[in-house]
């Protein structure tokens, strides 16, 4: 990554993208499992930046007792810069732990002593003895991470995936109906479209074209409310905020309007509710707490009666309302 300081004079500063006219068709979204995993660090250290996610708090802190986490809570301060090497570019739509974990451990160790010379705020002798032998420093960071998703993690995972499912859905339809501009005008209020470029507000200073290599959008729980960027020499790279993250820690499934539940069943009054946004049986049936059989058998009885539809994406079946199924949440 390069980094520019911002002058004094200046209001803000700008990463900035700018677009070649085929640039647009290379967007393309993914979630990371390791990006929520350690921006999970800054939420543990500083609850009440991130007040949303108090429920999980309460619920890992007692099990940490016996994890170190210093060496991570150096590389990951609770503000400015972290180091990039934990958090690499996803290069699939959906990445799995395992996989992006091993892409942490194959950081060239030159890279990884760099990138921890840049941070601020943490403690030197921490930071120093990563450097001092960065190979070693790399595994140890590895090894916790790992430690860390089996003990704080990998359980509310599936949550969180259901979250950032939906709202990938959700944008790239945006984006398809309406390109750039649409996509762009309310992802965030640090984030603008102008014409030909991105910009993105930061505390330092950054412009280059996308050069072919595309941008990838990572949808994010535990970063909310702020975004983040990668730059070179990584994919590019927006973090923003996925809608809805104040229902992450909601339990069990929606309430069903009582007239809704009275005429199609509660059961599946709840699941025609919660499909506001398009959804996969997997999804619903962690929030619903349900089998994925049980709701398939309900899913069949709504598309059968026309409340429903299924579209293919892929390797995934997503479940939407049909303008009759909307009609009747509506008017219950």
């Amino acid at each position: 990554m390069t980094k520019g300081s911002c002058g004094v004079q200046k209001k803000s500063c700008h990463v900035e993208w700018v677009f070649a006219p085929d640039d647009v068709a290379r967007i393309r979204f993914a979630f990371s499992p390791i990006w929520e995993l350690v921006a999970s660090l800054r939420t543990l250290r500083d609850p009440a930046r991130r007040s949303l996610h108090l429920p999980w708090v309460r619920a890992v802190r007692p099990r940490l007792a016996g994890l170190d986490l210093s060496e991570l809570f150096a590389l990951v301060p609770t503000a400015g810069y972290l180091v990039d090497f934990v958090t690499p570019t996803p290069d699939t739509p959906v990445p799995d732990f395992a996989a992006e974990l091993d892409r942490v451990r194959r950081t060239p160790p030159e890279r990884a002593a760099a990138e921890a010379g840049w941070v601020s705020g943490a403690d030197p002798r921490i930071v120093e003895r990563f450097r001092a032998d960065p190979e070693a420093g790399v595994a140890r960071v590895a090894d916790t991470l790992q430690r860390y998703w089996e003990v704080a993690f990998a359980e509310f995972w599936p949550r969180v995936h259901g979250l950032l499912e939906g709202e990938v859905t959700r944008r790239s339809r945006q984006l398809a109906a309406g390109g750039a501009r649409e996509l762009f005008s309310d992802l965030h209020p640090n984030v603008s479209w102008r014409g030909d470029r991105l910009a993105v507000v930061r505390r330092w200073e950054y412009s280059a074209p996308l050069g072919g290599d595309g941008l990838v959008l990572v949808p994010t729980a535990f970063w909310w409310p702020d975004t983040a960027v990668m730059v070179e020499p990584y994919q590019p790279m927006l973090v923003y905020p996925a809608t809805g993250v104040g229902t992450l820690w909601t339990e069990g499934p929606p309430p069903a309007p009582g007239a809704l539940a009275a005429l199609i069943g509660r059961t599946r009054a709840q699941i025609l509710t919660a499909l506001a946004d398009p959804s996969t049986t997997s999804a619903l049936a962690r929030r619903m707490e349900l089998t994925p059989g049980a709701i398939s058998q309900h899913l069949t009885v709504l598309s059968d009666g026309g409340l429903v539809t299924r579209r293919r994406m892929g390797r995934e079946v997503l479940y939407r309302r049909t303008p009759v199924g909307d009609s009747l949440v509506c008017a219950a």
